[in-house]
């Protein structure tokens, strides 16, 4: 059976990462894992001959307004999950380690990163950026794994890898839903019964939505418009975006021609969700 080692500073990291075979696949998370960062961790298990895996809850990509204190954390639960995974080595450094004092140097995509959860969320990639390509310095791997469920994020990174000429192959996975169709994601821990059941609003619009595109609706608004009377339909739900935008450049369409994203935020109750589905 696998070995898990686990690491907190960034030298012990090196350490352990220049005694592993190659090549690594990293999946850098902020812990609480579940079904779809393990199955991140499977596949670069496929892929890899090493797998290293972060978890760290970057606090430069909350908002002021977010409840950093609350993101649910429980780290002896996965490194067991990651030791039954196949992961050799789980690294966990501290803010202090990847925010040292008089810390004054950022990354930034500029285009992508504005609509969206970029515009939600002002500060948020910036945060994000930074923190990858920290950890991406320090693991050295050749290959990234990333959900598809965080689809900007997973657009934003590419992005910068391509940018930044960075000798990464970036591999993006499939989301991992429950089987009643909702997107897993540590946050639907804050749902209680009924906002859970509510929560299937999200994945239900999408259905609907995919399903005309099936049929031949070609017409981005109309798309949108669908999505959106769906989850207005639901009491419990509170619409914050909804998107039907070119897959690459993340630009809202008028009519869907080649490869795209439908995406969404919503509210259910106090807890911020996102989904999305690829069409073409």
């Amino acid at each position: 059976m696998n070995v898990l080692r686990k690491v907190v500073g960034i030298k012990d990291l090196r350490d352990a990462r220049a005694a592993l075979p190659e090549p690594v696949g990293f999946v850098p998370t902020m812990g609480f894992l579940h079904e779809g960062h393990l199955s991140l961790v499977r596949r670069a298990r496929e892929q890899s001959a090493s797998v290293i895996v972060s978890i760290f809850v970057n606090p430069t990509q909350f908002a002021p307004t977010d409840d950093l204190d609350a993101y649910p954390r429980d780290l002896e639960r996965d490194a067991a999950l990651l030791q039954e995974a196949g992961a050799d080595l789980l690294w966990t450094p501290t803010p202090e380690i990847m925010y040292p004092p008089n810390f004054q140097t950022w990354v930034d995509v500029d285009g992508l990163t504005q609509p969206l959860e970029g515009e939600k969320r002002p500060g948020h990639f910036r945060g994000v950026t930074t923190v990858v390509t920290k950890l991406f310095n320090a693991v050295q791997p050749q290959k990234a794994f990333f959900g598809q469920k965080d689809a900007q994020q997973a657009a934003v990174i590419r992005q910068m890898v391509r940018d930044l000429n960075m000798p990464i192959e970036i591999l993006i996975q499939p989301i991992v839903r429950e089987r009643d169709g909702l997107a897993m994601s540590s946050r639907n821990t804050y749902l209680n019964p009924a906002e859970r059941q509510a929560a299937l609003v999200l994945s239900k619009s999408l259905a609907a939505a995919q399903s005309a595109y099936k049929k031949g609706e070609r017409n981005a608004e109309t798309l949108r418009g669908m999505m959106e009377e769906i989850i207005k339909a639901e009491p419990l739900a509170r619409l914050e975006y909804v998107s039907c935008a070119d897959y690459d450049t993340l630009e809202e369409l008028r009519e869907l021609t080649g490869k795209s994203l439908l995406s969404m935020a919503v509210y259910i109750g106090r807890t911020r969700l996102i989904d999305n589905r690829v069409l073409g």
